[in-house]
């Protein structure tokens, strides 16, 4: 029996589009099964070299659940390049100020990082309304 191993070209056709509502989701949980969808782990053509997976819309980014003290507790950092430019910025911060880059953040801690995890993560939309642009692709309704 010969192993089987997916191509590129076969992956890109075989992909396609999910929407999920975020409203009232626990973060970690949802950007677990997000990210899980993006790498074509949900497929039984499963290759961990190829980026196999399926577009994901997520929309009501700005209603998901922190659990615990995450809304003052957890803080999010980043450097600007310059000498002493470490920004910090809350969750609860961010979560009025940018909720998609919360979520983006989430599921990209879960993706492998380089080249492939970028082709991973061009393939995640999120939206902090209920509406998004991708209805002519007729994506399928996922529920977690």
């Amino acid at each position: 029996m010969k192993t089987f191993s997916q191509s590129k070209e076969a992956a890109e056709a075989a992909a396609k589009w999910f929407v999920v509502d975020a409203g009232g989701q626990i973060l970690g949980r949802l950007a677990s099964e997000v990210a899980s969808i993006l790498r074509g782990k949900n497929k039984p053509t499963f290759t961990p070299h190829i980026a196999g997976g399926d577009f994901v819309v997520v929309t009501n980014a700005s209603n998901v659940v922190l659990t615990g003290n995450k809304l003052e507790g957890k803080m999010y950092r980043h450097h600007t390049g310059y000498v002493g430019g470490v920004k910090e910025i809350s969750a609860g911060d961010l979560l009025v100020k940018n909720p998609t880059r919360m979520f983006e953040q989430a599921v990209w801690g879960m993706l492998p990082k380089g080249p492939l995890g970028r082709v991973m993560l061009s393939k995640l939309k999120v939206y902090a309304g209920a509406e998004h642009p991708h209805g002519a692709q007729a994506p399928v309704i996922l529920k977690f």
